[in-house]
């Protein structure tokens, strides 16, 4: 139970930290951030995977890009969810969702989780 929290948190820095670090994301506060781990967390585990299911030709031929294109609309479909959470472009999903990516696999890192 533990070591979810600590992904919780981690993930909601990675997401703080983002939208802090580019102009066409933008968030409301720190627990904004919370809520919107918490939702990404649901999405991708409630939605992504039909997303993931219905798009396997377009993965097979991208050779897996096509899951950057997956990772952009969670992130924009977050940003729908939650109030005080702004993605302005589906550009800035894309590169939000690397950002955020990036993020939160240095924390792991550092923190070793």
């Amino acid at each position: 139970m533990f070591r979810i929290l600590i992904h919780w948190l981690v993930n909601a820095t990675a997401v703080y930290v983002t939208a802090h670090m580019l102009p066409g994301i933008g968030i409301r506060s720190f627990g904004a951030a919370l809520i919107v781990a918490l939702v990404l967390g649901l999405v991708n585990a409630l939605i992504k995977p039909v997303l993931v299911f219905f798009s396997i030709p377009f993965l097979i031929v991208t050779l897996g890009l096509f899951m950057l294109v997956i990772n952009a609309l969670m992130l924009q479909l977050a940003a729908l969810l939650v109030d005080g959470f702004i993605v302005q472009s589906f550009w800035w999903a894309m590169l939000g969702s690397l950002c955020i990516s990036l993020v939160a696999w240095l924390m792991n890192a550092v923190l070793n989780i």
